[in-house]
């Protein structure tokens, strides 16, 4: 699997500032994620099922009523061990265990949530790196998250930033 910005990387921070997030009521979501939730679950190391429920319906609506099918107790065990663990492959794996969780919604964790920094796993930010075909696997998300790193930390950016360069890019570009 070769990995290469279909655009040049100088032009990062134009396309993420190109990125509109969506809007939920007064908030947008991430702002949600970033400003109010993220210092309280870095603090207590667990996601709790609303938590859970927004970030599903703000990462794949298709699977969020799925989430319902988990106790609270189960969530708040397995987020405890992503966030805890030293193992990488435990980290994301580990959160597929949640009913309603697959690979781009366990991504979406460990991005948002996460001390260290993590890409999402979404087919807009995969195509803007020449990805067009794919199948989920550690070994996949593996050097996805190593080429991402590696992106954000030449260029000095956040992976966040990066993320939303990856997603606009693709919206704008993507036939």
């Amino acid at each position: 699997m070769k990995l290469k910005l279909r655009f040049d990387d100088s032009k990062i921070q134009y396309w993420a500032d190109r990125y509109v997030p969506q809007q939920t009521d007064s908030m947008n979501t991430e702002d949600l994620f970033k400003d109010k939730w993220k210092p309280l679950i870095q603090q207590r190391c667990y996601i709790d099922k609303e938590q859970l429920r927004k970030i599903a319906q703000w990462k794949s609506r298709r699977s969020s009523h799925h989430i319902e099918k988990n106790d609270d107790s189960y969530i708040r065990e397995i987020t405890t061990f992503s966030f805890t663990t030293n193992n990488e492959r435990a980290k994301i794996e580990v959160l597929m265990c949640l009913n309603g969780v697959g690979w781009p919604s366990a991504s979406t964790i460990l991005h948002f949530f996460h001390n260290a920094p993590y890409p999402l796993l979404d087919f807009r930010a995969l195509w803007s790196i020449g990805i067009e075909s794919y199948k989920y696997s550690f070994s996949f998300w593996e050097k996805y998250v190593d080429f991402c790193r590696n992106i954000a930390n030449e260029n000095e950016v956040s992976m966040r930033t990066l993320d939303r360069a990856l997603w606009q890019y693709s919206r704008e570009n993507q036939p």
